[in-house]
């Protein structure tokens, strides 16, 4: 390699989000690495790679540790919503704001559950004559109830730590074996994880499948979600990135995301 080529790679090395992506793939490949591994590999100094390091790991993409990083594991399970609301909450309200902004009045709207579809809902003021149908049992005690015409809460198992009830995205019928479908305007739904790779994911097979029938029963779907769960893969595949209709998020999303979901049709909104 001459001292031309060289100088091109060390400035390539040097941008910011090509580095991360190196940095990411690295440890992916390897399983774990060293931050003096990364420093060889990448020609730069040990605080730049442990500030891409602590990037990385608040974007969800690698497991920090003493000294280096691992590759991320699968998120197989939730944390207690009441923790889960302090996180990034100004962020998810303005995520809820750009959402509800995205709906209209007299709208049938079908809501999942987590904190930042909560986030919406309390957005939803000035709106009037909604049909909400949801599995979050936060949303009766939260929701504005002038700007509701009917609230439908779905049945199920319960799941405390969520707060949410799992089942099937219907009502019961005049019999046993006839359940009444739900057809919405719109579904406002909140993932465990949206990647290239896997497209929407979450941590329970059973919401995986709830959250997959919501989106089947909606003419429009709005994800909702936080940087923090950019190319993030949880343990259940909900769907392909293109059952979605618009991503509303804090941040544009990484390049590789970016062309993904561009490709997918999905148009993304960035609250702020």
């Amino acid at each position: 390699m001459d001292n031309r080529t060289a100088s091109v790679d060390l400035q390539r090395h040097r941008l910011p989000a090509t580095r991360r992506a190196q940095v990411a793939a690295f440890v992916e490949e390897h399983g774990a690495a060293s931050v003096s591994d990364l420093v060889d590999v990448l020609g730069v100094s040990a605080d730049t790679i442990r500030r891409d390091l602590d990037e990385l790991t608040h974007k969800g993409l690698l497991e920090r540790t003493h000294g280096g990083a691992t590759r991320r594991t699968l998120a197989r399970s939730d944390r207690p919503f009441d923790s889960r609301l302090l996180d990034q909450w100004q962020t998810k309200e303005r995520i809820g704001v750009a959402a509800a902004g995205l709906l209209e009045d007299s709208q049938t709207v079908l809501i999942n559950g987590g904190t930042t579809t909560l986030a919406t809902v309390r957005a939803l003021r000035g709106l009037r004559d909604l049909t909400i149908v949801t599995n979050n049992l936060r949303i009766p005690a939260e929701i504005d109830t002038a700007c509701v015409r009917e609230l439908y809460l779905l049945g199920g198992n319960c799941r405390f730590a969520s707060l949410v009830t799992v089942g099937p995205v219907e009502f019961p019928g005049v019999s046993p074996n006839h359940g009444h479908k739900v057809m919405a305007d719109v579904a406002v739904v909140g993932v465990g994880g949206i990647s290239t790779r896997n497209g929407l994911s979450t941590t329970n097979l059973y919401e995986a499948r709830m959250i997959l029938e919501m989106i089947d029963s909606a003419a429009t779907i709005v994800l909702v979600v936080d940087s923090s769960k950019f190319e993030r893969n949880a343990f259940a595949q909900i769907a392909e990135l293109d059952r979605a209709d618009i991503l509303v998020t804090d941040s544009e999303p990484p390049a590789e995301l970016a062309q993904a979901l561009k490709g997918a049709g999905v148009d993304v909104v960035i609250a702020g």
